[in-house]
């Protein structure tokens, strides 16, 4: 069962029914009706092709055959995951395995407290998946899923193998989260600019915006003594020096950063434009709250919390990079002693 059936859990889904599994999709009425009546057509930057006809998945729009399902793939935003494990709650059999494939660090303790029967794990989705038209999602960048290793899943490594979706398994998914956490610091950034992936990140200005922000948050990190994982060829450490290098260089150190499908964009920035709640809390947020936790100023991440809400509440702007840069600068400035300015 995938419980939140939007992009990335079409995406993943549909893979594991054209691998053979038999997957109920429970997610919104008109997505459901698309695949229900167009079929699921996945692809994917390096050119795979996927047809999925609407008689090899169920859909539903409540988890009523929670029961029937053996492993759980929660895809709902951050914000809604004490809601989707209440309705799994009395539905959903002792022993289930549910994964959690969701931005953001703590939404398999969140599940987990409320599902204490079943088995809970903590998982990434380290690629991003965007709607082409109805019932045709593509994947736009590199990744693949990370998870936090357990015996349970011993039964569905060959069926993630055959989908093409191998599981990168870890003993402590932590790290790996907070890495994740320190790329998603782009998207606010992104979703700001109005702009798609590739281009915001060839700007040299936007990319400055992103190492501000980075570069908090792995004073927080430090502070907490929290070491995130290299999840590029960069580690985390050299990431945001990186970022602010003029755009020749960074294409040459970066190549695999910037091979992005041209229409890719971030989750947040789809959510922006659909006029639906984002995951800013769960990304700039949690850097906000661990560096409250450790006394370490986060100005920036506070003021690109600002700026999304405005932007959810109808004050949605698409700001130059120079401009929001300047806006970032004078919020650390702002900030005091604790928040160096980058150049």
């Amino acid at each position: 069962m995938v419980f939140g059936a939007g992009s990335i859990g079409m995406y993943v889904g549909g893979l594991l029914a054209d691998a053979g599994a038999e997957v109920t999709f429970v997610g919104r009425r008109r997505l459901l009706d698309e695949i229900t009546a167009e079929g699921l057509h996945l692809t994917d930057l390096d050119g795979a092709s996927h047809r999925i006809a609407p008689q090899r998945f169920r859909v539903a729009t409540e988890p009523d055959d929670a029961d029937r399902a053996d492993l759980v793939l929660v895809t709902v935003k951050s914000g809604a995951t004490a809601d989707a494990a209440r309705a799994l709650a009395g539905r959903i059999r002792p022993g289930t395995v549910v994964l959690s494939l969701q931005n953001g660090i703590g939404n398999d303790t969140v599940a987990r407290e409320i599902l204490s029967s079943c088995v809970v794990l903590p998982g990434m989705v380290m690629f991003n998946v965007i709607r082409r038209a109805p019932g045709h999602y593509h994947r736009g960048t590199e990744g693949g899923l990370a998870v936090q290793d357990d015996p349970v899943l011993g039964d569905y490594l060959g069926l993630f193998d055959r989908a093409g979706l191998p599981l990168q398994r870890h003993d402590d998914l932590r790290p790996v989260q907070w890495a994740k956490l320190l790329l998603n610091l782009n998207n606010p950034v992104n979703a700001l600019s109005g702009l798609p992936l590739r281009e915001e990140l060839s700007d040299r200005d936007y990319r400055r915006c992103v190492a501000l922000a980075q570069k908090e948050a792995l004073a927080v990190m430090r502070r907490a003594r929290i070491h995130p994982a290299r999840l590029t060829a960069l580690p985390p450490t050299l990431m945001a020096s990186v970022l602010r290098v003029p755009t020749w260089l960074f294409r040459l150190l970066a190549a695999r950063v910037l091979a992005i499908d041209p229409l890719a964009r971030s989750s947040m920035a789809d959510d922006l434009a659909a006029g639906r709640r984002t995951e800013i809390t769960w990304l700039c947020g949690e850097v906000v709250d661990l560096g409250a936790m450790t006394g370490v100023p986060t100005p920036v991440n506070q003021r690109l919390i600002q700026l999304i809400n405005e932007a959810e509440q109808g004050e949605a702007r698409q700001w130059t990079g120079g401009e929001l840069l300047a806006e970032l600068r004078a919020a650390a400035d702002r900030g005091g002693k604790g928040t160096a300015r980058l150049p």
